[in-house]
């Protein structure tokens, strides 16, 4: 599947605007980015980096925001069609944000949004 830089973005905006309005007012200090790949080379369709917000303590303060990347070459192996690329930008999407609210992966398995 090929898909414009451009275009990709739009789609990872589009599924941030499927997320209920009440869950992204809880996020906190937190910055959605769009790579080509990962620089590890590894074939990941998203990674957070940060400090889930339910290992934050009194002492969080001060630093930089917590990084939510979407890759577009690894998503965009995987899927087939445009419509296959939605779906699975918007599961990546869910998935990472799961991981800021402190949920590990295996419970995201378990729920269906691994």
């Amino acid at each position: 599947m090929e898909m414009g830089r451009e275009r990709f973005e739009e789609l990872v905006g589009e599924a941030l605007d499927e997320v209920p309005a009440e869950l992204l007012s809880l996020m906190n200090n937190v910055v959605f980015l769009v790579e080509d790949a990962s620089p590890d080379g590894d074939d990941l369709l998203g990674l957070y980096e940060g400090t889930a917000l339910t290992n934050r303590g009194w002492d969080y303060a001060g630093v930089l925001p917590d990084r939510i990347t979407i890759y577009r070459l690894p998503t965009l192996r995987v899927c087939d069609t445009e419509d296959d690329v939605v779906e699975e930008v918007a599961i990546t999407v869910v998935h990472e944000i799961a991981h800021h609210f402190g949920i590990d992966d295996h419970r995201l398995h378990e729920l269906g949004w691994a």
